[in-house]
């Protein structure tokens, strides 16, 4: 099914979260001067201009990017993020995972975008198309993913971000991961996943499985902004990494308290563990 678009979320508490440990992991990887690879299985649109139709339907980014920039933060990290997020937010729009390792990454490094949705695809073409760093691919990102693996330059980190439209999603997921490590085993792998009502949330046995394939290493980070519930809705999201890089997991505990306190400090909340430690 190809009926899902980002657009309707753009700017969410899931945005946040997702947005700003990619930019913390970015952060410390162009710390050497190597070069590196960016790649993105489900890029969509690439960036969201928050006056159209779909971002004001719901109007999502109001409990989520909007109370963070009207907000103090005290961590560095936080504080690039708002920085990153507000040059785009001066024209109400939000950038999308493309736009942000696009503002992250420096001119050696390269990106890698796949987007399968023919739509979602013209406008992330659209919003790309004057970034000589960018190589754009129409296709199914999870075959396209382990097709051009492992990527040149070898050090670099994949965004895996499906929509989860469809159960045995999870199970496509799981397996790409433990496939795709084995073919690049140097790469960061960063995985975002939603927290579902209690019937309908896969995730869990996802991670499970993921872990089971025993992977160099396997950190969650995880902020949920209400109470779970039984039958329906998602009430937060996650983010798994393999490879994270050295004192990532620090940077990403320090800030978890701080999103949950703006964006729900009651009845939010927030988890980070080593499922499997590094060597």
């Amino acid at each position: 099914m190809l009926s899902y678009r980002h657009a309707f979320h753009a700017g969410n508490h899931a945005d946040v979260l997702k947005h700003l440990c990619l930019s913390m992991v970015l952060e410390k990887l162009i710390e050497k001067d190597k070069p590196l690879t960016y790649l993105e299985t489900h890029a969509a649109a690439g960036a969201y201009d928050l006056n159209t139709a779909m971002p004001q339907k719901n109007r999502e980014y109001m409990s989520g990017i909007s109370p963070l920039l009207a907000s103090e933060v005290s961590s560095e990290a936080m504080s690039r993020y708002k920085a990153l997020v507000a040059r785009y937010f001066a024209d109400y729009k939000y950038p999308g995972s493309p736009a942000v390792a696009a503002s992250v990454l420096r001119e050696q490094d390269k990106l890698v975008l796949m987007e399968l949705h023919n739509t979602e695809f013209e406008i992330l073409r659209n919003n790309m198309r004057r970034d000589k760093r960018v190589t754009l691919h129409h296709r199914d990102g999870i075959e396209g993913v382990l097709a051009l693996s492992p990527p040149t330059p070898r050090r670099g980190i994949v965004l895996i971000d499906p929509p989860y439209e469809q159960p045995l999603e999870y199970e496509r997921i799981a397996t790409l991961i433990a496939q795709l490590h084995r073919k690049w085993p140097v790469g960061v792998i960063a995985l975002w996943y939603p927290l579902l009502a209690q019937e309908r949330n896969r995730a869990p046995a996802m991670l499970d499985v993921i872990a089971r394939s025993q992977p160099a290493s396997l950190f969650t980070a995880e902020l949920w902004v209400e109470a779970q519930a039984s039958d329906y809705g998602m009430y937060g999201s996650g983010m798994a990494f393999i490879n994270l890089p050295w004192t990532v997991d620090e940077k990403i505990a320090l800030v978890l308290p701080e999103i949950q306190q703006i964006l729900a400090p009651d009845q939010g909340g927030f988890s980070h563990r080593w499922v499997l430690s590094p060597n």
